[in-house]
């Protein structure tokens, strides 16, 4: 089967399902191998080396589609399935658009657009991949290991919480605008033993600074989507500024972590495994099978001096 991915998620897992896309996203960037394949998509917004304020007020200039899909060239791949998302309108290419570009195609793929909205749902997902491209057996394979490492983080969680009990998390996929992460991030932090209230029970959406300051996390996480580590380690440098910040516990307690939200938490594949022992890490470090500096994801920013941070760890 030629299989074409418009998602950086569905890439990953299609990989580990031993299935090797003939054409991908721009965003697709892991495995390494990834990079190497015909590009689909290209997008108006600058997004390198630009801060968080940047890219957002590009995002709101951009009058028409933010993402642009290469139809010659999806022509030419000849693919049998087209994989795509409708969970989030800014992060790919529409599925409407996906939809109709495979209708204009002779013969027209199928489409397999993905909608996950909770921790469950992405794990579920790579078996809808398996199945659609005839590789059920890896998939059920793989859905069998990340359930084991997840009841794993479980088990270590509920020793974890009967002793330190639930701290307060605070997990932001953007910090200019603040956004709180949502879909599957609130399942996250309550599997991985936190107070996960401050997550939005849907969708990511933007929260006021106040609000943060008032929830008052004892475990700040800062994931900015399409970020790495040494970026995210940036933008929490600008959160630094914002009044109020200083007090928050998750400061004073030396529990800020800048994290590669490109790489652990924003994308719903497989690798959200991964993000989830790494949040354990971040939450119950005394508990974890290795601590937050073994990730090289993660970064532990602590105050320096005046509005800068300083990063130890990863």
């Amino acid at each position: 089967m030629r299989v074409a991915s418009l998602l950086p998620s569905a890439t990953e897992t299609l990989f580990a399902l031993g299935v090797e896309p003939v054409g991908v996203s721009h965003s697709c960037d892991h495995p390494p191998a990834a990079r190497d394949l015909p590009t689909l998509t290209g997008t108006v917004v600058d997004h390198a080396d630009r801060s968080a304020a940047d890219i957002d007020e590009q995002m709101r200039e951009v009058d028409g589609a933010v993402y642009d899909l290469d139809e010659a060239r999806l022509a030419d791949l000849e693919p049998d399935l087209l994989v795509t998302q409708a969970t989030c309108d800014v992060c790919a290419v529409d599925a409407s658009e996906v939809r109709a570009a495979a209708a204009r195609l002779d013969p027209e793929p199928e489409v397999l657009a993905l909608d996950p909205h909770s921790f469950a749902d992405a794990l579920d997902d790579v078996v809808r991949i398996g199945e659609a491209v005839g590789a059920e057996a890896a998939a059920s394979d793989l859905r069998a290991d990340l359930r084991e490492r997840v009841d794993a983080v479980r088990e270590r969680a509920e020793r974890a919480v009967a002793a330190e009990g639930r701290p307060r998390v605070a997990v932001l996929d953007w910090t200019e605008p603040p956004i709180r992460a949502g879909h599957w991030v609130r399942d996250m932090v309550g599997i991985a033993g936190g107070d996960s209230s401050f997550q939005p029970d849907g969708p990511s959406e933007p929260v006021a600074w106040g609000d943060v300051v008032d929830a008052d996390p004892e475990a700040l996480v800062v994931a900015p989507c399409g970020f790495d580590r040494d970026r995210a380690v940036d933008a929490v440098d600008d959160l630094s500024a914002r009044p109020g910040f200083e007090d928050l516990s998750a400061v004073a307690d030396g529990r800020v972590y800048a994290v590669d939200g490109n790489g652990l938490f924003n994308r719903p594949s497989h690798r959200l495994v991964d993000s989830l022992e790494a949040l354990f890490a971040c939450l119950h470090p005394d508990h974890a099978a290795t601590t937050p500096a073994a990730h090289d994801r993660i970064a532990r920013v602590e105050r320096a001096s005046g509005t800068s941070v300083r990063a130890d760890g990863g």
